[in-house]
C-alpha cells in the first residue's frame, strides 16, 4: 500500500502542500504539477511542442478522488488530470527528495 497524505493544503501562493503520514513534508509549485498534468490533453500539447502557458499554472481548487488521487482545477479551467499519490510523492522536489 501506498502512503497516503495525512493533510493536503492549497496555499494562497499557489503551491500544494502535502503532509504526508510518514511525516514527510511536500510542497509543490503549481508550474511542476501542471507540467506533469497526466491528461491525455498536456500530455500531447507538451509532445507536440506547444507547452503550456505561463498563465496556466495557478491551482484554484483541489478534490479528492477516492483514496488515491486528487484533482486539480487550474485558472485556465482545465480539471481532467488526476494525480495518484503514488506519482506526487515521486514528483516532490525538497531536497532529501531530489537527490
Amino acid at each position: 500500500m501506498s502512503i497516503q497524505p495525512k493533510e493536503i493544503q492549497h496555499f494562497p501562493s499557489g503551491e500544494l502542500g502535502i503532509l504526508w503520514e510518514d511525516g514527510h513534508e511536500s510542497i509543490y509549485r503549481g508550474e511542476t504539477l501542471r507540467r506533469i498534468c497526466p491528461c491525455a490533453m498536456c500530455s500531447h500539447d507538451l509532445k507536440r511542442g506547444m507547452g503550456i502557458h505561463p498563465g496556466r499554472f495557478t491551482i484554484i481548487g483541489v478534490r479528492k478522488i477516492g483514496g488515491y488521487a486528487i484533482a486539480l482545477t487550474w485558472a485556465d479551467g482545465h480539471d481532467t488530470g488526476i494525480y495518484s499519490f503514488d506519482a506526487l510523492r515521486k514528483a516532490c522536489e525538497c531536497e532529501k527528495c531530489s537527490k
